[in-house]
């Protein structure tokens, strides 16, 4: 089973990045000269992603039209749009399965975050056999409340608990911010409607963790993100000094 479709959440206000973004996307932010997005698709072209699942609310129209087909950047990218009432992340991905945009299985990702891993290998041991009857897994990071506060009781290569609203002190990694879903998953967030309520993915996580049907895989990369000007500075010096592949194209 490839794994070769990711869909990228980035559908929301960015409050905490105004006024940077009252008129821009935090999608389109400028990060070590070339717009957010761009960083996210070589990456993740390098890793071997084809198609990209773009869910967009605010501004969605102006990351559309510079990202196009995707094909100048070597990948397939479809679009599926909150419309005038944000769907929250859950309901976003709710909606674009809605619209027959989700393969099987599939990579979700944040708009927001960039994830310097090896994408194959945690791939391969998701979709190996002894895992074949699990619904998702989650990417870890021993975080120690370092970069963000952690949310994740993980212990001998197993998920005991994820609660993003209510930590724990024996919380010491948090969701690293890549996932993989089986659509059946999905099946637990309801059918959409235009007036379904808004759902927050961690709501899913959470149940499928306590229920046992999400695996955990621990990175070791630390994880880079454009949701606060520390973390905006930071990328953009990790990107600077290390070359990203945003010289591609």
């Amino acid at each position: 089973m490839e794994l070769t479709t990711a869909v990228i959440l980035a559908g929301g206000l960015a409050t905490r990045m105004r006024p940077l973004t009252e008129k821009v996307p935090k999608a389109l932010l400028p990060v070590a000269g070339r717009p957010f997005i761009e960083h996210q698709m070589h990456l993740l072209r390098r890793n071997g992603f084809t198609h990209l699942v773009l869910c967009l609310g605010f501004l969605g129209e102006q990351v559309q039209e510079l990202v196009g087909d995707g094909s100048r950047y070597g990948l397939s990218v479809s679009y599926s749009f909150d419309g005038p009432v944000l769907q929250g992340t859950g309901g976003a991905l709710r909606q674009a399965r809605a619209n027959s945009l989700l393969p099987a299985v599939f990579w979700v990702l944040y708009g927001d975050s960039y994830l310097d891993f090896d994408y194959p290998a945690v791939g391969n041991f998701f979709t190996s056999d002894i895992r074949s009857a699990t619904l998702g897994l989650m990417t870890v990071f021993r975080n120690n409340n370092l970069w963000d506060s952690s949310n994740v009781i993980f212990k001998d290569g197993k998920l005991h608990h994820y609660d993003k609203f209510n930590r724990l002190p024996q919380m010491e990694y948090i969701d690293y911010g890549a996932a993989i879903l089986r659509q059946a998953a999905l099946d637990r967030l309801g059918s959409f409607t235009a007036d379904a309520p808004p759902v927050d993915l961690a709501s899913l996580y959470s149940g499928l963790v306590t229920d046992g049907l999400m695996v955990g895989y621990e990175v070791k990369q630390r994880f880079y993100e454009i949701g606060s000007r520390q973390g905006l500075d930071e990328i953009n010096r990790y990107l600077a000094e290390a070359g990203s592949a945003s010289q591609e194209v």
